[in-house]
């Protein structure tokens, strides 16, 4: 867990899972894969096995343990939602949210149906829980608009849009029950243009329908160089938010301490069937 994410719009990254596979244009430059290979066969080192998929259980109780409220992306270095993740473990990353809920969470997939499957049957205990946003990828048309349609298709929760790398212009949208929109270009090297009347249309758009708007970076080679203001000014417009007090620590490893004895079974058949080569 890093609690100083270096990522615009959070504070801090928790990885129950690592590692993923490709599925459309936007996972091209993916930068947890890039990260993630440099290490593959330093022993010891989380990324040992690269980019393979492995289930982290042992990182599930993290958030108990945090002290002070935190903006959480959920598995910045994975897809909670990819087909090698089991339902049941979806279920336990999701009850460690409703459960440690003096943060607030955001989760992003690329895997927008069984995102709205899920919200729809074994997680609709978390879909409504406002302090969890759940998010799709829009990187262009082909393979982002049809995200944001599943994901409106789920209970009414805060559902917001991750439209980075933003490859083309994507014409109208429509935001409706969409809370958060953030608009970002990709970065590092082979990193592919974005163009500037195309986050204009965005914020435009988000203007008309009272969506939140953040813009995070005009990307390139080199992003510090081409920073994130846009037009003079730096967007960085949130949902709004409530804060929970955190509760004293010996209430915290309760609830740590009764969450990880419910789920040891289910921990045990997570290793065996997931454990490295």
């Amino acid at each position: 867990m890093s609690l100083n994410s270096t990522i615009e719009w959070t504070d801090a990254t928790w990885n129950p899972v690592r590692g993923c596979t490709k599925i459309s244009p936007g996972c091209k430059h993916c930068y947890a894969e890039t990260f993630a290979e440099r290490f593959r066969g330093v022993k010891g080192h989380p990324y040992e096995q690269g980019f393979d998929l492995r289930l982290v259980p042992e990182k599930l109780t993290e958030p108990f343990s945090w002290r002070s409220p935190k903006l959480v992306f959920v598995n910045s270095m994975s897809d909670l939602f990819q087909p090698g993740v089991p339902d049941g473990y979806t279920e336990a990353v999701s009850q460690v949210m409703v459960k440690a809920d003096w943060h607030t969470y955001q989760v992003l997939t690329k895997r927008s149906e069984r995102l709205r499957d899920l919200l729809n049957s074994s997680l609709q205990f978390a879909a409504e829980q406002k302090h969890i946003w759940w998010g799709v990828s829009v990187e262009d048309r082909k393979y982002g608009l049809p995200r944001i349609d599943h994901l409106r298709k789920t209970p009414d929760g805060i559902r917001f849009l991750s439209v980075e790398p933003l490859l083309e212009d994507l014409g109208e949208l429509n935001l409706s029950g969409i809370s958060w929109v953030i608009v970002g270009g990709e970065s590092g090297p082979g990193a592919r243009p974005l163009k500037k009347e195309w986050v204009l249309s965005i914020r435009e758009q988000c203007k008309a329908s009272r969506v939140p708007f953040f813009f995070k970076q005009w990307g390139g080679k080199r992003k510090s160089l081409n920073g994130r203001s846009l037009e003079g000014r730096t967007y960085d417009e949130y949902p709004q938010r409530s804060i929970v007090p955190v509760p004293e620590k010996a209430e915290c490893q309760a609830r740590a301490k009764s969450f990880a004895s419910s789920m040891r079974e289910t921990f045990g058949m997570i290793q065996l069937r997931h454990a490295p080569a």
